[in-house]
């Protein structure tokens, strides 16, 4: 009589993190960019450069095609803005969901329940080193506790999302991550778990994970110093107005870590509204320009065109440049929106 392994339905062996890290190498010029990124944010966070950060791009990749469309139009914009604006591609294949849905480009990149993990890996990486070779640094959130070891090196931002925040497993992972991490509110509003987990992040810690060969090991942290509150409002309504962000500056003050604070203009925020994102991301940027400096920047849920499709396995059936996760605004109000932040920025910081 067995008592393992009742409800598997099946086990699949997946290639070790280095097999994909040789056969999709990261370039030079690419580790240009992460690195670079990398500190150009601890500075920012550190005071130490003036400028905001802006994390921009789908909620999803779901369409590589659409994805690097949307790259080359930002990188420009990124260009023309730098001075006063360090751009982030939001770039995020995985998808923390409520109850069930799709879980993102690497858990089921063909759209259709068939759960291809491996290509998705190997389709996932290929999209950030695209996104690399044009010159633009990617941001995402990191679910799947395994996934750094595959692609965490093309990665300068990362993010620990509103369900995960208060878990062990990713307080732990954050504190060995090579990048800077921001720590989203809880789904309820609730900015105290990131606090608490910025603390824990910041510690040294030892866990299970896999090592660059697919083995178990046992993962030794020296902490990650480089945390930040990511307010994202929750079911209590938005958070990012001025009186909310002075509540969050003193939360973050009473546990002594860094007051420095990112604000996603999505989901509470806009009531899940994506023509509200635009009106939450002027009033913060807004509050920097009257001297909030412990705003270090703003996170928008941008595409190729705005809203929101249902998923459909027949791509033929899809609109092109359209979410089919969280509803998005459009490229053109993106560019608009960031042309008058760099204008209103620039009115205020010392330029690096």
């Amino acid at each position: 009589m067995t008592t393992s392994d009742i409800r598997i339905t099946d086990l699949k062996p997946l290639g070790p993190p280095r097999s994909f890290l040789e056969s999709q190498p990261i370039t030079p010029q690419i580790a240009k960019v992460v690195t670079e990124t990398r500190t150009a944010i601890e500075n920012i966070e550190n005071r130490t450069d003036s400028r905001m950060m802006m994390l921009v791009g789908p909620c999803s990749i779901h369409d590589e095609k659409a994805g690097i469309e949307y790259a080359e139009k930002l990188y420009p914009i990124a260009q023309e803005v730098k001075d006063t604006i360090l751009v982030v591609m939001r770039v995020y294949f995985e998808k923390p969901r409520t109850t069930v849905g799709w879980k993102g480009l690497i858990n089921d990149p063909n759209l259709d329940g068939t759960f291809d993990i491996q290509t998705g890996l190997k389709r996932a990486r290929d999209f950030l080193l695209q996104v690399g070779a044009i010159g633009l640094p990617s941001g995402t959130e990191f679910l799947d506790p395994f996934t750094p070891q595959y692609m965490a090196d093309l990665i300068s931002w990362g993010a620990i999302g509103a369900r995960t925040t208060e878990s062990q497993t990713h307080r732990q992972m954050a504190s060995g991550l090579s990048m800077p991490v921001g720590f989203k509110n809880g789904t309820d509003g609730t900015a105290q778990i990131a606090v608490d987990a910025m603390i824990s992040a910041q510690s040294p810690h030892a866990f299970l994970g896999i090592d660059h060969l697919g083995q178990t090991a046992v993962v030794n942290t020296s902490g990650n110093p480089y945390g930040h509150l990511v307010l994202r409002g929750g079911r209590q309504g938005p958070n990012f107005r001025a009186d909310a962000v002075a509540e969050a500056h003193d939360l973050l003050t009473a546990g002594n870590v860094r007051p420095q604070l990112l604000v996603d203009c999505s989901h509470g925020n806009s009531n899940k509204d994506h023509k509200l994102q635009g009106a939450a991301f002027k009033d913060v940027i807004g509050q920097r320009h009257d001297g909030n400096t412990n705003i270090i920047g703003c996170m928008m849920e941008s595409n190729l065109n705005p809203g929101a499709q249902k998923l459909n396995s027949d791509r033929s059936k899809m609109e092109y440049g359209v979410s089919v996760t969280d509803a998005c605004i459009g490229w053109d109000e993106t560019a608009q929106l960031l042309g008058w932040a760099h204008k209103q920025v620039g009115e205020v910081i010392r330029v690096p």
